[in-house]
C-alpha cells in the first residue's frame, strides 16, 4: 500500500470511528508505528486530522478549522485544476459571486481579461487582487473580518446580499455530503454563504475531494441548492455517483 492510499484509509477510519490509535493502525496495516505517526503528521498538516495522545481525531469532530494559510498550502495542483474547469461556468457578461476560499481565489486569478463582469466578494484579499482590473466592477461586502478565513460576516455582509441577484455564485465549503449538504465550522460564515446561494441564479461549488463526504457544524445549503460540483479526479467513484444521484452534475478536473 502506497503512503497516499494508507493515509486515505487512515482518514476514512478516523471519520467512521471518531478516533484512530497509532498502535492499532500499525498492526492492522503491517507497518511500523513511526510510519503511522508520519502519516498522521501529513494528515494534520493538510488540515484533516488533529493529533492527540496515542492517535488522532478528525477535525470535524472537534470543530477545528485550519487557518487560511494552512489550507492554501495543500492540494495546490488539485485546486488549480478545479479553478480552470470552473472557468467554463463564468458568464460572458453579468454578475458573479466569489465566496472567500483558497480554491475560489484561484478562480479569481484566472478570470478572463476580455469580459465585463461585476464581481461580488466577501474577502478583502480578493477585493484587493481584483480591484485594479479595468474590466471588473468589484463589490466588497462589509462586516466583521474572521481571522481564520479573512471573510466578512454578520449583518453588514448579509444586508446587501438580500438585495442582489447574480448570474452565478462560485462557492467554497469545508464539507459536503448527501446527508447533510454543505457545511462549515462557523455559523456566521454559514449565514453569509446561505445568503449568497439565495442571491444567485446558478450555484457552482468548488471543492476538492477531501471535502466530499465530510460534515461540519453549520449547514448552509442542501445538494438541491447546487447546479454543479467541480472537484478533482481523486474523488471516490462511489461518492461521485451519490452526489450525481442526488441531482447534481459533477465535473472532476
Amino acid at each position: 500500500m502506497y503512503a497516499e492510499e494508507r493515509q486515505q484509509e487512515i482518514l476514512r477510519l478516523a471519520r467512521a470511528e471518531g478516533r484512530v490509535d497509532v498502535m492499532v493502525l500499525a498492526e492492522g496495516m503491517n507497518v511500523t508505528a513511526e510510519t503511522i505517526r508520519r502519516d498522521l503528521t501529513a494528515l494534520e498538516r493538510a488540515g484533516l486530522l488533529r493529533r492527540v495522545h496515542g492517535g488522532a481525531i478528525p477535525v470535524e469532530r472537534i470543530g477545528f478549522e485550519p487557518a487560511l494559510a494552512t489550507r492554501d498550502a495543500v492540494l495546490i495542483a488539485e485546486k488549480e485544476r478545479i479553478a480552470k474547469a470552473a472557468l467554463a461556468e463564468v458568464p460572458e457578461e453579468g454578475a458573479i459571486i466569489l465566496d472567500a476560499g483558497t480554491t475560489t481565489a484561484r478562480l479569481a486569478q484566472l478570470l478572463p481579461v476580455d469580459r465585463e463582469l461585476t464581481v461580488v466578494v466577501n474577502s478583502p484579499v480578493l477585493a484587493a487582487a481584483l480591484g485594479p482590473r479595468p474590466n471588473l466592477s468589484v463589490l466588497l461586502l462589509g462586516g466583521r473580518v474572521r481571522g481564520k478565513t479573512l471573510a466578512t460576516v454578520d449583518d453588514w455582509a448579509l444586508r446587501p446580499l438580500a438585495e442582489m441577484y447574480v448570474d452565478v455564485a462560485f462557492m467554497g465549503t469545508n464539507g459536503c455530503s448527501v446527508e447533510r449538504g454543505m457545511t462549515t465550522p462557523d455559523p456566521a460564515e454559514a449565514a453569509v454563504k446561505r445568503a449568497m446561494i439565495a442571491a444567485a441564479r446558478r450555484v457552482v461549488l468548488l471543492a476538492d475531494h477531501t471535502k466530499i463526504g465530510n460534515d461540519y457544524l453549520a449547514r448552509f445549503g442542501a445538494l438541491a441548492d447546487l447546479d454543479l460540483l467541480v472537484t478533482d479526479s481523486r474523488l471516490d467513484e462511489d461518492l461521485a455517483d451519490e452526489v450525481e444521484a442526488a441531482g447534481v452534475r459533477v465535473v472532476r478536473a
